[in-house]
């Protein structure tokens, strides 16, 4: 602003001769809250998904298989898949 020029390139200019001559110490990580304001460290936003699945019982059913469908995959000798005829 006291150069004069608003146009975006005066502005990172000015804005980048001030981060160099700033000499300010780094400031530390901010105290703990109060107690009574614990509730503002939580996010904002809760994934539904997350929510719920976090209500969820634990899943205790064994993995699927596919053994019960190698029946359908079997082959007949020198390679070439059984017609229709031919299956059991």
């Amino acid at each position: 602003m006291r150069v004069g020029a608003l146009t975006a390139d005066a502005v990172a200019l000015e804005a980048r001769k001030i981060a160099q001559v700033d000499d300010s110490p780094e400031p530390g990580p901010p105290p703990p809250r109060p107690e009574r304001l614990a509730w503002l460290d939580e996010p904002a936003v809760v994934s539904l998904t997350t929510r719920r699945l976090a209500q969820l019982p634990p899943d205790t059913r064994p993995l699927p298989s596919v053994a019960v469908y190698d029946q359908l995959l079997r082959r007949r000798p020198g390679g070439r898949p059984a017609s229709e005829g031919e299956l059991p």
